[in-house]
């Protein structure tokens, strides 16, 4: 018997999320070590140590139940962004929470708009529930709200996904352009903003969505510790949006989804403004160690606002190969119609230099 047959159709045409390739299996197929792993966007200088220490505390009470409805965690976001408990939901990292949001409001029929070019996730997510993506053609690499608005509007959508900054391409939405598109779009429609880039965005460039909140109660914000907090590995992020909608997710969330170390960690990483400001500069000075090498080199760039960098590079999958051979990964994008590009997360600027390196060589072997 065939017991994948006993799935639904639409679980069966899943193409599972592929993740970056992790170091440990690079050292067993190669045999080699001094790998540098640039290909999954994360901290590189690793977790605030106050949030470390705030882990390690509570190992003391590992053989007990987390709290489930993450009191201390919700507290501190009270205080930071002027909510209240019942408008937050924590998740097991930020792709929980878009994977609630689909399972509390979409079903088999439903449809649901996001952008070419943009998070796999939400394609995912949308296709578990059985509800049918709408992907609207990208403008620039980035979400061409207008399109995407009337696409939801004609076609009768239940939800659209926005990225801001967007993974892989790292474009930016302006805090205008994005009020702008919610005022304009029907109440009906659930937007799930997905904010997981948010701590490097320049001061100039920052808006405050979490006000928006009262003004539109079909807005869904979506926030992680695993980027910028450096917690990627302990699973956590929040989502905010009005008391309803909060309800309707909760109602699907597992009782402990979010384990105790991980909220520990998160209360301290939250409150630790220094380590944020630190890595927010390292990525600045980064991005720009690496762009104006990619400059150098005669490679178009997609302007990024997020600690990543999708560049354009003569036969991509050799390249990526190549530079798996010397020791560095990056992360090949052909699956977000981007078969021309790499994607490079930015890192120590050791390591970016070793990226550099790398990539000189790769790219001289071409000629």
């Amino acid at each position: 018997m065939n017991y994948s047959e006993l799935a639904p159709a639409y679980i069966r045409a899943i193409a599972p999320y592929q993740p970056g390739k992790p170091i440990s299996e690079l050292e067993r197929e190669l045999g080699i070590t001094g790998i540098v792993k640039l290909a999954s966007n994360e901290n590189p200088l690793g977790a605030s140590p106050k949030a470390i220490e705030a882990a390690r505390r509570a190992l003391d009470e590992v053989g007990l139940y987390p709290d489930g409805n993450g009191f201390a965690l919700k507290d501190a976001l009270v205080n930071r962004y002027g909510v209240t408990h019942d408008q937050i939901v924590l998740g097991n990292g930020s792709n929980d929470l878009l994977e609630l949001a689909a399972r509390a409001f979409l079903t088999i029929g439903d449809k649901v708009v996001y952008a070419d070019h943009s998070f796999a996730v939400y394609a995912l997510a949308t296709q578990a529930v059985g509800a049918s993506g709408i992907s609207v053609a990208a403008k620039d690499f980035g979400h061409d709200l207008d399109a995407m608005g009337k696409a939801a509007v004609e076609q009768g959508a239940k939800m659209i996904f926005i990225a801001n900054p967007n993974n892989p391409t790292g474009t930016f939405l302006s805090g205008g352009d994005l009020h702008d598109f919610l005022r304009a779009l029907p109440d009906n429609i659930l937007v799930l903003l997905d904010e997981a880039y948010n701590e490097y965005l320049p001061e100039n460039n920052k808006y405050d969505s979490v006000s928006w909140l009262e003004e539109f109660p079909n807005l869904i914000i979506s926030r992680t510790f695993s980027k910028a907090y450096g917690l990627a590995s302990l699973r956590i992020g929040y989502a905010m949006a009005n008391a309803q909608v909060i309800d309707m997710m909760n109602r699907v969330r597992q009782p402990f989804n979010v384990n105790s170390m991980a909220q520990a960690a998160a209360v301290a990483a939250l409150g630790d403004k220094d380590f944020v400001q630190q890595t927010f500069e390292l990525n600045r000075n980064g991005m720009k160690q690496i762009v104006d090498a990619l400059g150098t080199l005669g490679l178009e760039h997609i302007p990024s606002f997020g600690n990543f960098v999708s560049f354009k590079v003569k036969d991509a999958t050799n390249v990526y190969h190549r530079l798996l051979e010397l020791g560095v990964i990056v992360r090949p994008v052909a699956s977000y119609a981007m078969p021309d590009y790499l994607r490079v997360s930015i890192g120590l600027e050791t390591e970016n230099e070793v990226f550099l390196s790398a990539l000189r060589q790769a790219l001289g072997e071409q000629e």
